[in-house]
């Protein structure tokens, strides 16, 4: 067992030193994997600043963490400036224009799995889109460097560790069935082993041209003629003009506080924002934190509040292009006041009992987050997707990047769980040019209106609760960034009624909350997060045990 996981494992039944974070004074980027992060820390170094490296690091993420890094994907990313401004980029998945409301039920009425592998899973992808938009208006650097770094390690080749061989094997039951994913993934059967190097030269010619023409040769050059050629010979819905009419969306962040911290978060179409100020509503008043982190109190409450979230996500939350939301609502003092009081301090709530709320107005697990700072106080926190690992499974002919499966973070029917078991609503209904509603939510906490902790995850439906957890490992229990992201995680989502919850609990804190009335899943890993501190002068980097993650500064 390797050490770091070891740790993780004893780290609420037995009392361990602190683990360290990574610390630097000029600049601190963390992501999933250890390429990508020298790729961003090199872009600091050489003078730009963290929208740049941000940029940088979703490029090379493509080549270095094809199940989830992407080109053919989306997300979002929130950037707080050095002067204080803060704005989110939208660069979600849309539906193509020949999407229609019951496109993924079959005769009988009940879904498909079409909204899960092949061609017609597909969004618009929005990455090169949001990536240039913020190079262009927050960044300084040249846009080729930015995307320079992506092209070599394509095209020089990666040297394969144990888990990247492994994810592609892993993966061939689904993506063998697809001709191209099979040849440039699984080399026609012939697995790639560790040590290995894996060269992508369809996909260094699609990221070189890129360099050269920017985004629009992604969107109305050479390479949309290729994808919308594609997609027309395999059933696909993305057209050449969905890929010409695609547009980033800049929004407004949200914003909210708690214990006197500020909170800027995400936005709709993203539901976790939302999430995020309604659960740290209900705990505030509660006193939950004086169980002391991993009590079955601290565990019980935290549950009560994600239960009653998830109910209401699933009713109200949509694109907010397309759907009134209730946002003020959802947050008003009232309402949360009315939440909170709903909790048994001694029992769990069944999910049977809660409904979202009647109100009236006055999201593969293959996501992956990675947030940067650079030394003069600029932020710029990432998640992108291809919604499961590997998406559709499909990969573009000729160009060597694999599309998302994103239609399937639509309700198909509303009412039915999708892939993660998320039960959506009406207003997450397929409609055309629609945006899926998502759970990723990058978000910044402020103390004393400075930057203070900037963090993400990804995990599909647990996004919320792990950002949410690590949030106030930090703020409540006063946990350094590095054991606050270490920290044993759990997960309930309303529907269905069960606690999922890490193999790092106490049997005793178990037995607890099944007293409690709590259905209880054990799973050896939940998401994952990468979190930067703002402390004294100091950036503290904190990566993920769970997975091959990275920090480094200087």
């Amino acid at each position: 067992m390797r050490p770091a996981l070891a740790l993780l494992l004893i780290a609420v039944s037995l009392p361990v030193w602190a683990a360290q974070p990574v610390r630097g004074r000029k600049g601190m980027v963390v992501t999933r994997e250890p390429r990508a992060t020298e790729v961003g820390l090199k872009i600091l170094e050489s003078g730009g600043n963290a929208v740049d490296a941000a940029v940088a690091v979703g490029f090379a993420l493509a080549v270095t963490h094809p199940s989830a890094g992407n080109i053919g994907g989306g997300g979002f990313m929130l950037i707080r400036l050095a002067d204080g401004r803060t704005t989110f980029l939208d660069f979600r998945e849309r539906a193509p224009a020949a999407s229609s409301r019951n496109m993924y039920l079959d005769a009988s009425g009940n879904p498909t799995q079409d909204s899960v592998v092949g061609y017609r899973a597909s969004g618009v992808p929005g990455s090169v889109a949001g990536f240039e938009y913020a190079a262009r208006k927050y960044g300084r650097k040249p846009w080729a460097e930015l995307v320079d770094p992506a092209v070599e390690l394509a095209s020089k080749g990666l040297t394969l560790s144990w888990s990247e061989s492994s994810s592609m094997e892993n993966a061939a039951r689904t993506l063998g069935r697809f001709a191209e994913s099979k040849r440039v993934f699984l080399r026609d059967g012939n697995y790639y082993q560790p040590g290995e190097l894996f060269v992508q030269p369809d996909l260094a010619r699609t990221l070189a041209r890129i360099e050269k023409l920017g985004a629009k040769d992604f969107y109305q050059g050479e390479t949309a003629r290729l994808l919308a050629k594609d997609m027309s010979e395999h059933g696909g819905l993305i057209a050449a003009a969905d890929l010409a009419a695609y547009k980033v969306i800049e929004r407004a962040p949200l914003t909210g506080k708690y214990r006197g911290y500020d909170i800027v978060t995400s936005p709709p179409p993203s539901s976790g924002g939302v999430g995020i100020l309604q659960m740290l509503g209900v705990l505030e008043a509660t006193g939950y934190e004086k169980g002391g982190a991993g009590s079955a109190e601290v565990v019980h409450y935290m549950t009560e509040a994600m239960r009653r979230y998830f109910a209401d996500r699933a009713q109200h939350l949509g694109d907010p292009d397309f759907v009134k939301l209730p946002l003020r609502a959802l947050l008003d003092p009232a309402y949360i006041a009315k939440l909170r009081a709903s909790i048994d301090p001694e029992q769990a709530t069944p999910s049977s009992a809660i409904h979202a709320a009647a109100v009236v107005d006055v999201e593969a697990n293959e996501t992956t987050h990675y947030t940067i700072a650079d030394g003069e106080g600029n932020l710029a926190l990432v998640t992108y997707t291809l919604n499961g690992g590997y998406g559709s499974k499909v990969t573009a002919t000729g160009l060597g990047f694999l599309l998302n499966n994103e239609m399937d973070d639509f309700a198909a029917k509303p009412g039915s769980p999708n892939m993660f078991g998320l039960v959506q609503g009406e207003n997450n209904a397929i409609q055309a040019r629609k945006t899926p509603l998502s759970s990723m939510v990058p978000t910044i906490v402020l103390k004393d209106g400075k930057p203070y902790l900037a963090l993400g995850s990804p995990g599909g439906a647990t996004i919320i609760n792990t950002v949410l957890e690590v949030l106030v490992n930090a703020i409540d229990f006063g946990m350094n960034v590095q054991d606050a992201v270490n920290w044993p995680r759990f997960h309930h989502q309303w529907l269905p009624d069960q606690l999922q919850i890490e193999n790092g609990y106490s049997p005793d804190t178990i037995a607890l909350l099944e007293r409690r009335g709590y259905k209880i899943r054990r799973v050896n890993s939940q998401g994952e997060c990468a979190a930067i501190m703002l402390e004294n002068g100091w950036l503290e980097g904190a990566a993920d045990p769970r997975t091959e993650a990275t920090a480094a500064g200087y």
